[in-house]
């Protein structure tokens, strides 16, 4: 499998419209990928909590403006586009969440995740959204998706769900990130323990640039089942990060070590 991580800048001084345009070029060039990565809430900046409200869209393609242009830009590019994330103004009710949407290379809708894990304890995302409450995974043909959130990272009961969800575990994890820069660390450090706790690759995709003034960490990497980094960038750039999946590693892995067998809990 080949995945490309789109690190995108987000950079509040650019019109929606035109990020929208710019991203989905980016996705376009990306023909050729089986899976294509962007981050968080990049067209609003994941600590714009102002623009919340005004900017949520429906994650409909046939409603709402986002969904339509990344399902054009799958269809285009003939790849699976995990499409970050979006501010939904929910159809039952108008709640606001933070909405992963997932394409299939057919530009249809093929999965969408409401974010469990909400950050700010009690302010920003945690006081303006409301909580997904079910695990998500994606029938990719060549492995299952499991799908998180950025502050997800922080809760590995999620991924264990994940990887136990029927009738196929999650092999691969796919998350997209608004993680500020001073918390760096923490994102390196979690993605590949989950890696290793879960004998899965991982794919972070972390977003450039500064979110309403919050310094983004960047730092999108592609990590095996033993918690290397295949590929990945060290700044906070804008940058693709692309790398070649060898799917059969992880039975590889779990076969010479079999530490997900000796589970009590």
């Amino acid at each position: 499998m080949r995945a490309s991580l789109l690190q995108i800048d987000v950079d509040p001084d650019e019109p929606v419209e035109s990020r929208r345009e710019r991203v989905s070029s980016l996705v376009r060039e990306q023909a050729g990928a089986d899976l294509v990565v962007l981050p968080e809430l990049w067209p609003v900046g994941a600590f714009a909590y102002e623009r919340f409200a005004p900017e949520a869209e429906d994650a409909d393609p046939a409603t709402g403006p986002t969904a339509l242009a990344m399902s054009a830009a799958a269809r285009d590019a003939g790849v699976w586009l995990h499409a970050g994330s979006i501010v939904e103004k929910a159809p039952e009710g108008g709640a606001l969440y933070n909405t992963s949407l997932v394409f299939s290379p057919n530009g249809e809708l093929a999965a969408t995740y409401r974010k469990i894990h909400r950050f700010g304890f009690d302010r920003g995302e945690a006081t303006l959204m409301s909580a997904g409450s079910t695990p998500v995974t994606v029938d990719h043909p060549q492995a299952t998706l499991g799908l998180a959130t950025c502050y997800d990272l922080r809760f590995p009961e999620l991924f264990r769900a994940l990887i136990d969800a029927e009738p196929s575990g999650a092999r691969v994890l796919v998350v997209p990130a608004g993680w500020p820069a001073k918390r760096a660390e923490h994102w390196t450090l979690f993605a590949r323990t989950r890696a290793v706790e879960n004998q899965c690759f991982v794919l972070a995709c972390g977003t450039a640039g500064s979110h309403a003034g919050v310094p983004q960490a960047g730092r999108s990497a592609v990590i095996d089942p033993w918690g290397e980094v295949l590929a990945g960038t060290t700044g906070t750039e804008e940058a693709v990060v692309t790398a070649d999946l060898d799917l059969s590693q992880i039975d590889k892995v779990r076969e010479s070590f079999p530490v997900l067998k000796d589970r009590v809990l």
